[in-house]
């Protein structure tokens, strides 16, 4: 990284965009499923923007935002409302997006990162998506299935100095939404995109707070693996510009992952180029004390706090909390806890419920007794005498450097006994005997 910016720091905050899995769109009842559908037949006169049809918003996706926004320890707004935002691309039908400006749903939030340090959330708002675009020989086609889908947009102040950071932080993102079933956040399907603000200043800047005069903005990135070579490419163009003595345009770029450049799109607007005012056709939102309540009643237990649950009453190892806190895997942790109930090892139960398929399927019964089974120790005297005795015989020369005071030599006589005895010998009991036997 240091050979990267040089002389230079990296300021970079990041804007991620989540499809919100509802049934119809943000202000109308177009079905949104739209992944696999055909072209254009997903659309009605409101999410189109034709004449006379009035938007009506979908609770569901506000109230899903507002989880989001719980979950990342923003303060959620009382007073919100929508605005119109303005701009003239194909991928607008009505030449404007029905946003958030100045009141969005959710603000000041925050996320730890492993590291300790604190990713600064500016603001989480909603908002419908554009149509999708496609270029073919010289041509545009737009599908409008996607434009008026509900798109809440995280916005984080420019608080990362490095790429691995951000990067940590954009997963963190997409493992919440789907940990609180927000979305699939599945990034082919463009149901994520992340899309990068850098720039970069001198050290003295930096120790002075200052921000640079500019920023770039690399748009619909989706992936984290491209997200980290873009930022990576970005920082090589701007360094090689400051270096001239010149400052790098604030601009839209698109990031080309097979020439593996950024492209220059567009000057980067600032908001009064979007000319914001307050949606005629959508009345504010007021969201009383009570309902911010009972939205936070239907918070689950989030992955982190999870996570220290599981270390402290299971003694779980780390790389087995790592795997139990995924989104996917929530029916697990119900299980492991279940049967650690019943006075089951919870470490032996994570093992078998993450490695071992055929056991997640069992019912409680089933599964204990084929745990009792697998765990019986072999108690039997005449049974253990004589695998000892195996052992013993086929590694005279073992015995032989344990009888020349070699002590450390009957770890490895414990092992070879209750790999003989496919781990059931009771290791107490088999060490006496072969103590004894020797």
């Amino acid at each position: 990284m240091t050979d990267l910016l040089g002389n230079y720091k990296l300021v970079l905050g990041l804007e991620i965009h989540i499809h919100v899995n509802t049934k119809q769109k943000m202000f109308c009842g177009c079905d949104a499923n739209i992944y696999d559908a055909e072209p254009n037949t997903h659309t009605c006169p409101t999410c189109l923007g034709l004449p006379g049809a009035l938007p009506v918003p979908n609770y569901e996706a506000v109230k899903k935002t507002q989880l989001l926004g719980l979950a990342t320890d923003c303060q959620l707004n009382t007073n919100s409302k929508f605005d119109r935002k303005h701009y003239f691309y194909p991928d607008l039908s009505k030449g404007y997006q029905i946003s958030q400006y100045k009141e969005p749903l959710c603000e000041h939030g925050k996320i730890v990162l492993s590291s300790g340090r604190i990713a600064e959330i500016e603001r989480i708002h909603l908002e419908e998506d554009t149509a999708k675009s496609k270029h073919e020989n010289g041509k545009t086609l737009i599908d409008f299935n996607k434009g008026g889908m509900p798109l809440m947009e995280l916005v984080t102040t420019p608080c990362f100095s490095n790429i691995d950071d951000a990067v940590e932080f954009a997963k963190m993102v997409r493992d919440l939404a789907r940990y609180l079933n927000i979305s699939e956040a599945d990034m082919e399907k463009g149901q994520m995109r992340i899309e990068p603000n850098i720039s970069l200043r001198t050290a003295e800047m930096e120790r002075l707070d200052e921000l640079p005069p500019y920023k770039v903005e690399i748009k619909n990135i989706n992936s984290f693996r491209f997200m980290e070579k873009a930022v990576k490419c970005e920082i090589v163009r701007q360094r090689g510009i400051l270096e001239t003595g010149l400052t790098p345009e604030q601009q839209n770029r698109g990031y080309d992952e097979n020439k593996n450049v950024t492209v220059a799109q567009r000057s980067k607007e600032e908001a009064h180029d979007y000319r914001y005012f307050p949606e005629p056709d959508i009345p504010p939102m007021i969201f009383s004390e009570q309902y911010i309540e009972d939205i936070k009643k239907q918070l689950p237990e989030l992955p982190a706090e999870l996570a220290v649950r599981l270390a402290t009453k299971y003694q779980l190892k780390e790389t087995q909390i790592f795997e139990l806190i995924k989104s996917e895997n929530k029916d697990l942790v119900q299980k492991l806890e279940e049967l650690a109930s019943h006075n089951l090892d919870p470490v032996k139960v994570a093992n078998l419920l993450l490695n071992k398929l055929e056991y997640r399927n069992l019912s409680t019964e089933a599964f204990i007794q084929q745990y009792n089974k697998d765990n019986e120790t072999m108690d039997d005297a005449d049974m253990l005498t004589q695998a000892v005795k195996k052992i013993l015989a086929a590694n005279t020369e073992i015995v032989d450097q344990y009888k020349n005071g070699k002590e450390s030599v009957l770890n490895f006589l414990l092992g070879q006994v209750m790999r003989e005895t496919k781990g059931k010998a009771n290791p107490e009991i088999t060490m006496q005997l072969i103590k004894e036997l020797i």
